[in-house]
């Protein structure tokens, strides 16, 4: 009767408006925030905080308003943020296998799958962090034919720079050629010229498909993919590009396929394909061609954008700070000369250039939000409850910058990372790419941040100039002036 005679006195309108509060308390019954979790602020209806800015410096704001953990909704998922050096070491370094597991990002799902090294979980990811490891240490770090790559490389481009003929030009994909020409013989066996097209066009698509990634556009993608599916935006020149760019990774492989000796692996490809043969009774381990190319990028990607973006922030910050350059310099002329090339030994004998190299990383900030994780099991942290599933954003970016690690966190300071004496120290609060088991275990953006400068700084006769002004008394201000995109 109750529903008759209602029926009866709704019209077409009144029926269209209790559907929609019948669908807002739908949505605030499901998204209803329990006490036990991080606070932060109100959510729209169906939307979340999808208007919320996510850089890093809105999001040290909001940790100030709701404290070192809060939560945004993005569409129906809740994700934990963490800010401060006391929380992100908490919660990367002291629980590390409650937040080892990576969360699902529609937007990457077409390229990387859930597999390969970088968005793996599992066993799977277990596996092939194994491999990887294993490999780098045999074939890169543990030996020294990383450090013969990154010497002949350096000299291919102090090359290069020489041709510019000391006229201006923007150093990018030069830096980002001569970085990825590392990994690329690690992982190909073989380096690529400055001027091969298909290289440049391959680093070119990625360096885009990079940055769009981080648009706000494209993150919508993340929160409605199946609505944005079929919206036109930055999202789609993403997917894009890592459609051609895995027709590059492809035709790599399908060389050292035709190519391939089991006597002689030449690179990571080569063994790659040796542990396909080995573990085909184990299909869990997910060794298979597909995997091959999503772990190819991974390193590709891991090692060639941290290492060349750490570099343009190098040029960028000896420009604004000649007394620093100059000091630089010195310890350079003083411990290598000009006789032979730079040694990784020799960083132990040049505690100044080493620390500059730190600084240089803490103030360029080039991962300003890490990669983000999630919880693999119900936990808690700062008394709130996390439930299994919900995914963490580390905001790596507030513990270079947290006042309570260190006196001038927001001034460009060598003196940082040098202890009284002179001498070179390390400090806690320095976690460039993020820490715990998922973090950037390679050393090889230190290593060329060392041996590139050396050696450009030893060979070549020029400074690194800029015209006449007042050096920025800040990281903000440095990046106020647009010198290099943020991250």
């Amino acid at each position: 009767m109750i529903f008759q005679a209602l029926y009866e006195c709704l019209d077409a309108s009144g029926w269209l408006l209790l559907a929609l509060a019948a669908l807002l308390l739908t949505d605030v019954l499901r998204n209803w925030r329990p006490g036990t979790f991080p606070p932060g602020p109100l959510a729209l209806p169906f939307l979340g905080n999808v208007f919320t800015a996510m850089d890093y410096q809105a999001l040290e704001s909001l940790a100030k308003k709701y404290g070192p953990v809060f939560s945004l909704r993005q569409g129906s998922e809740r994700v934990v943020f963490v800010s401060g050096y006391h929380m992100v070491k908490k919660t990367l370094v002291s629980q590390p296998d409650s937040f080892v597991e990576r969360p699902a990002l529609p937007l990457f799902d077409e390229m990387f799958k859930g597999i390969g090294v970088v968005m793996s979980n599992g066993y799977l990811w277990k596996k092939h962090r194994k491999f990887t490891l294993s490999y780098l240490r045999h074939f890169g770090e543990g030996q020294r034919s990383l450090e013969n790559y990154i010497k002949v490389e350096c000299d291919f481009l102090c090359e290069a720079f020489k041709e510019e003929q000391g006229k201006p030009f923007n150093p990018h994909f030069t830096l980002t050629n001569a970085v990825g020409n590392v990994i690329s013989t690690v992982l190909f066996g073989h380096r690529f010229e400055y001027s091969d097209g298909n290289y440049r066009k391959f680093l070119e698509l990625d360096n885009e498909a990079i940055l769009l990634a981080g648009s706000p556009f494209a993150q919508l993608y993340n929160a409605f993919p199946s609505l944005f599916k079929y919206l036109p935006g930055p999202h789609q020149t993403v997917l894009a590009n890592y459609r051609e760019i895995e027709l590059f990774l492809k035709a790599e492989v399908q060389k050292h396929q035709e190519q391939w000796n089991p006597e002689q692996p030449r690179d990571f490809i080569d063994e790659y394909i040796a542990e396909i043969e080995k573990l085909k009774e184990d299909p869990e381990a997910g060794f298979n061609i597909e995997s091959l190319l999503v772990s190819s990028l991974d390193l590709l990607e891991a090692g060639t954008e941290t290492s060349a973006t750490t570099l343009r922030w190098a040029l960028v910050y000896m420009m604004h700070y000649p007394d620093i350059q100059r000091k630089v310099q010195a310890e350079i002329d003083n411990v290598i000369g000009q006789s032979r090339l730079p040694a990784l030994l020799d960083r132990l004998n040049m505690p100044y250039t080493e620390a500059v190299i730190y600084e240089i990383q803490r103030m360029g900030n080039i991962v300003p939000l890490g990669f983000p994780k999630m919880a693999s099991k119900e936990t808690t942290l700062e008394g709130y409850l996390i439930p299994k599933g919900t995914a963490i954003v580390t905001n790596l970016a507030s513990v270079p910058f947290d006042k309570n690690e260190g006196e001038t966190p927001e001034m460009f300071n060598p003196q940082h990372f040098l202890d009284s004496e002179g001498r070179f120290r390390k400090r806690d609060a320095f976690l460039p790419f993020s820490a715990g088991l998922r973090r950037q275990t390679s050393k090889f953006p230190t290593c060329f941040l060392f041996f590139a400068p050396s050696t450009a700084l030893q060979r070549l006769p020029l400074s690194i100039q800029v015209p006449a002004r007042p050096a920025p008394d800040s990281p903000r201000q440095l990046q106020g002036d647009r010198a290099l995109p943020e991250g």
